[in-house]
């Protein structure tokens, strides 16, 4: 066939490699930056058998509107790659927040051999040793899904926008939704229609869509505790995380998971923070919560806050807070960014990203411009000599 793929940036090239590999004619166009091999006037005046576009590529698009070609998703590509050829069991899971959280809790629960892929990278288990980059783009999931089937394990694969759809199980981890592709498409409803299909589908609680089952119907929780009633048979576990906002849907989610699977969800008592996902130490007299990640949202941040106020009382809070530029979908505008220092009132903010230039501090609060996740966690650890620290940044860890 000859096909084009659109968006070298976000798995196209991989995507077009994949496809040579299996006897395909393929053009690839860099929607975005215009450094492609072949420019878009080329591609007009040639014919297509199939066009494979982001979710995220804005339908207004020329090239969609103006090739007669038929249109299918980077996502619906992957699975058409993947053919029957799949692991098993092979979980899916997205989500704006609590993907990454809810997908290492569901490989705690999973025993022998698999691959966990994850925007913090991909890992084989038990030994869970790196294997390869972070990297939530559909395309992604070719590579993990051919290493978890060559050694006869299972995968949980963390997915950027919505389902494959190759998967035994789908979870949706939160009933957030906002804007996308250039503000034409509601990104809740599409996670929700990409799922359509799937064996089952686990959802977050919030989210009503026909086909889901909501997490809140399979586990309970209560306090530090999670119960599981599945066919007559009572499972659960005790996890002071639970405890947490963060962690509390993301737990559940993940034992819902495990007992719909049949697996032995009491693992999760020993389940402990996710680095960047709430994650807390201390660094002499400095307490820090780091909760930078691609999920980092403004409640988030005060979630964050909240807790480090908890644990330092009285002492300065010192937020770092924004967004690195970069290959993040989901963005964190500047008025969720001002809010959120508002409502934490930090002793001193540390505002990451190029495009919050007019975002101000309040009365009271000493304001840095950083460029990077880095640069601002590395100022706030030089400046700052007691209290806590609170890293609150919108990026891919």
């Amino acid at each position: 066939m000859r096909l084009l793929v659109l968006d070298t940036i976000h798995g196209g090239t991989e995507l077009a490699r994949v496809l040579r590999e299996k006897g395909h004619f393929v053009d690839t166009v860099d929607v975005y930056r215009g450094n492609s091999v072949v420019d878009a006037e080329t591609v007009l005046q040639r014919e297509y058998d199939l066009v494979i576009a982001p979710v995220h590529l804005n339908p207004a698009h020329p090239l969609l509107g103006k090739l007669p070609a038929p249109v299918i998703s980077h996502h619906q590509a992957v699975r058409w790659i993947l053919g029957n050829r799949c692991p098993s069991p092979m979980v899916e899971v997205t989500g704006s927040r609590g993907k990454t959280t809810t997908a290492y809790a569901l490989a705690a629960i999973l025993e022998g051999q698999g691959i966990l892929h994850t925007s913090a990278g991909t890992f084989r288990y038990p030994e869970k040793s790196l294997i390869g980059p972070g990297s939530i783009t559909p395309a992604a999931i070719i590579p993990a899904a051919r290493e978890a089937l060559r050694i006869g394990g299972w995968l949980v694969a963390e997915v950027s926008l919505g389902f494959i759809g190759s998967g035994d199980l789908g979870i949706l981890t939160s009933s957030d939704d906002y804007l996308f592709a250039g503000g034409m498409r509601h990104a809740l409803q599409e996670k929700i229609r990409s799922g359509q299909g799937m064996p089952r589908l686990l959802a977050a609680p919030g989210v009503s869509a026909p086909g889901y089952i909501s997490g809140g119907e399979v586990a309970v929780v209560s306090g530090d505790t999670c119960s599981c009633r599945v066919q007559g048979d009572t499972r659960g576990f005790r996890n002071p995380l639970l405890e947490l906002e963060y962690y509390r849907t993301p737990l559940m989610l993940a034992a819902a998971a495990g007992c719909l699977l049949g697996r032995d969800i009491s693992r999760l008592a020993s389940f402990q923070a996710v680095p960047g996902r709430m994650s807390s130490s201390w660094e002499g007299r400095i307490f820090i919560v780091d909760n930078s990640n691609s999920g980092t949202t403004a409640e988030g941040a005060c979630a964050a806050a909240a807790y480090a106020r908890g644990i330092c009382r009285d002492q300065p809070v010192s937020l770092v807070i924004g967004k690195e530029e970069g290959a993040v979908c989901e963005g964190f505008p500047d008025h969720e960014v001002e809010a959120a220092i508002r409502e934490i009132a930090p002793d001193q903010v540390f505002l990451v990203g190029n495009s919050y230039d007019r975002v101000e501090a309040p009365p009271g609060t000493v304001l840095h411009r950083c460029r990077t996740f880095d640069e601002g966690a590395g100022q706030a650890r030089s400046r700052v000599s007691k209290g806590s620290i609170v890293l609150a940044v919108k990026c891919w860890r």
